[in-house]
């Protein structure tokens, strides 16, 4: 019954089932490729923290399959996917897997012995940490988490390449804005018609990947702590409030995905089915080792270890 409410009030969650995603997350990156053409020309992608792998499924379905497939096809030069995550998944035709750590410099060195020394077109990035509600929090662990892939991002991905990050709109936003700005010329934040409104989701897509000269990927924090800082030389106090006032920054933000299509935060009425009966789909890939596994394990442990209250007898 919560399944199929759930179908009723999420359309992408519904639709992800029925044409085989493993999670609703795939149609941002579908969209988003709908107004940028990120794939074009691309054959090494990173996909950053992948796990359950929908992310994984669109650059097999959108890069490995039709190249394999290609009437011209002799099995060789195929687009190299690699998708890494602390947590394992399920295999994906296409996908190398590594289970690494993004804030790790050695899991880059594992991404391009994959790339025979070659390095990527395209990174994506759709990781999230567990969100608290405290939407300050939230941002500022988001945002760590993007300059932690883009500690990978510059190790990774060629000069002209393109980083996809998931970011967390706040009042910090113009200054990781300008961050990536150090690296890529072209910076949009989008936010795609799958994402809910309520959400304070957006993607950054950064285009045209240009190092500063002479960039040494050591430096990347000295580096970033001079963006919002006054001086911009000595001054570490990285601030956001500093890109405010005179010094605004304006960012370019843009909805992605056909506007006239599925509203994300509507409810649709269930399809018609014989016997008048909808029958909620099951999730296409269940979690191999979530990282909640153990805790419900420990629960259900404690709650058949509970003893049943002893019945007591008012009389004496």
């Amino acid at each position: 019954m919560g399944r199929a409410s759930r179908d009723k009030r999420d359309i992408y969650y519904r639709k992800a089932k029925e044409e085989g995603w493993r999670a609703r997350s795939a149609f941002k990156l579908l969209q988003i490729d709908e107004e940028f053409n990120i794939f074009e020309g691309v054959k090494r992608v990173v996909d950053l923290c992948a796990a359950p792998g929908s992310w994984s499924q669109v650059l097999s379905r959108k890069l490995y399959l039709p190249a394999k497939l290609a009437p011209d096809s002799n099995g060789e030069n195929l687009p190299l996917i690699v998708a890494i995550d602390l947590q394992p998944m399920a295999p994906i035709e296409g996908v190398i897997q590594v289970q690494g750590d993004i804030t790790n410099a050695r899991t880059a060195e594992v991404v391009i012995r994959h790339f025979d020394g070659c390095k990527a077109d395209l990174v994506v990035c759709d990781g999230a940490p567990d969100v608290t509600g405290l939407h300050d929090m939230d941002e500022f662990v988001q945002s760590q988490l993007i300059l932690a892939g883009l500690t990978i991002v510059t190790h990774v991905l060629k000069e002209g390449g393109k980083f996809i990050a998931k970011i967390f709109r706040g009042k910090d936003t113009s200054l990781l804005y300008c961050q990536l700005k150090l690296f890529f010329p072209v910076v949009t934040f989008a936010k795609p018609k799958s994402s809910r409104n309520s959400s304070i989701e957006a993607f950054a897509v950064c285009e045209n990947y240009s190092p500063p000269e002479g960039f040494n990927p050591k430096d990347l924090h000295r580096l970033l702590e001079k963006v919002g800082s006054p001086s911009g030389v000595d001054d570490t106090d990285c601030c956001s409030g500093w890109l405010e006032g005179p010094n605004k920054v304006y960012i370019p933000f843009l909805a992605c995905g056909d506007l006239r299509g599925y509203d994300s935060d509507r409810s649709y009425p269930l399809p018609k089915v014989d016997g008048g009966t909808y029958q909620s789909l099951d999730p296409v890939q269940p979690p191999i080792a979530p990282p909640y596994k153990r805790a419900l394990e420990l629960k259900k442990a404690s709650n058949q270890g509970v003893r049943e209250p002893e019945n007591l007898s008012l009389d004496s």
